[in-house]
């Protein structure tokens, strides 16, 4: 098999990924993750995340590179992550009451054959009505600064759900496992 190399910085997703019990390692890319004009939110994430993956391919000849990025998507509306509280507390409260549809677009690159496999996986949330203090609450409890959409899914951000809909749950955290494991199948490797 060849090495397994996750094309992230996110705790989250080294997370995720360590339940498939193989071994990997991780880097950071550096790439621009600038939204292209007019480019729709599904291709923005099938885009980032094969540029992840393509980026490290260089420096890591030989090896399955992931890629993943990972949009919430509210109507027409790209959230992205907030960086600050009160960007956080906003998107939260645009959210009140609506459904938010999670696009996380997954890269495979074998960097060996420069075979990439690409893929979005969607997940819908159905938001709880929320008021200020709630939110506010939330957000200093949690800190999701870092986070598409400003909630945890792995952590107290469920109590903000009514309902959830998808074929991953983990796609709503960064990295679709299910779908990952039938592009790992593809290359050859054996899950445990």
């Amino acid at each position: 098999m060849l090495p397994l190399l996750l094309a992230s910085s996110s705790a989250y997703r080294r997370e995720l990924l360590a339940r498939l019990r193989l071994p990997f390692t991780w880097a950071s890319p550096d790439i621009d993750e600038r939204r292209l004009d007019d480019e729709p939110a599904v291709e923005l994430v099938r885009r980032l995340a094969r540029q992840k993956a393509e980026a490290l391919a260089g420096s890591h000849p030989g090896h399955l590179i992931i890629g993943s990025d990972q949009v919430a998507v509210l109507g027409e509306q790209v959230l992205g992550k907030p960086h600050t509280f009160e960007r956080a507390c906003e998107q939260l409260l645009e959210c009140s009451g609506q459904q938010v549809s999670f696009l996380t677009g997954l890269a495979l690159l074998n960097s060996a054959t420069g075979h990439c496999q690409v893929d979005c996986v969607p997940f819908t949330v159905t938001l709880r009505e929320l008021d200020r203090e709630r939110v506010e609450r939330y957000v200093t409890a949690e800190q999701p600064l870092d986070c598409a959409g400003s909630f945890k899914a792995e952590g107290l951000g469920v109590s903000l759900f009514q309902s959830t809909h998808g074929c991953d749950a983990t796609s709503l955290v960064g990295l679709p496992l299910i779908r990952l494991v039938d592009m790992l199948t593809r290359e050859g490797v054996v899950i445990p």
